[in-house]
């Protein structure tokens, strides 16, 4: 152990190590790797597509459970739902049992995009992960899925 100043001690650390920071900058670099495939041709951001994404395969929903779909913040969210109508991506209702939220919806035009850019994703996906054994495959699947459940429950717990 490291003192830090006085009698106080911190375990060794190595941030190349720490699984938290591996898997953020896994996903950036993904990230990065997918958004290759919409940039360029659709002109979109990453918000936008898993955006456009969450809308494409769960259907017509408000911001906020785009919000909880893509655990990005709400003013993201609302900055992209933004952009997304001034391109014609989207559209947005009231909703008719509350007046009070707005449900989001793709466009004709957001569909097209969304399928063009899903085949092309899933590409890139597949590049990513071809070097993994169809066992390693799941293995990695099974460990995500835990660990989603895993920090869903300690948000839960931090919020009581």
């Amino acid at each position: 152990m490291k003192p830090i100043t006085g009698d106080s001690e911190i375990p060794d650390f190595a941030i190349h190590r720490f699984m938290p920071f591996r898997l953020s900058v896994l996903s950036n670099r993904m990230t990065r790797a997918v958004a290759r495939v919409y940039m360029k041709r659709f002109r979109l951001s990453a918000p936008e597509w898993r955006t456009m994404a969450v809308l494409g395969l769960l259907g017509a929903m408000t911001a906020n459970a785009v919000v909880e779909s893509t655990a990005m913040d709400k003013v993201r969210v609302s900055r992209t739902v933004t952009k997304l109508l001034r391109t014609g991506h989207i559209t947005r209702r009231t909703d008719p049992q509350d007046r009070r939220r707005a449900i989001l919806e793709l466009t004709a035009k957001g569909h097209g995009v969304y399928r063009q850019i899903v085949p092309r994703a899933l590409a890139v996906e597949a590049e990513v992960l071809q070097d993994l054994t169809a066992a390693e495959r799941a293995a990695f699947e099974a460990a995500i899925t835990k660990l989603e459940s895993r920090v869903a429950s300690i948000a839960l717990d931090a919020q009581v």
